[in-house]
């Protein structure tokens, strides 16, 4: 296994090397629509043609602010579609997480497949 730290955004990472990306509450905090854009850049260059792709964020009603700070919020449609052409939505889910101080945020998760 190796480790990799670095910004989202701005990382190297090889070609069609990955079958699975899985992001559970880092693209919500993605606020600018660059950084969107090249995190999405990002995953298809990485991602192998046909691979899976796992965002969670925040939903519709989760909150605006997390760990001080801002958020963005996205149904399963919105955020299939900050991903655009070339990924099939293949199911979505929204589910309430309790965090440890016992408060509920609503989640969305999207799986999308690349195409192959």
């Amino acid at each position: 296994m190796q480790w990799l730290v670095g910004d989202i955004t701005r990382l190297e990472l090889p070609r069609h090397a990955y079958d699975l990306w899985h992001d559970r509450a880092v693209f919500h905090f993605l606020r600018e629509p660059e950084d969107r854009r090249r995190y999405v850049e990002l995953v298809r260059h990485a991602l192998k043609p046909g691979g899976h792709v796992l965002v969670a964020t925040f939903g519709p009603h989760g909150p605006e602010r997390c760990s001080d700070l801002d958020v963005m919020r996205y149904s399963g449609d919105e955020l299939h579609g900050e991903f655009g052409g070339g990924f099939t939505k293949v199911n979505e889910l929204t589910e309430l997480h309790a965090t440890p101080s016992g408060k509920q945020q609503e989640f969305v998760y999207c799986y999308c497949r690349l195409a192959g």
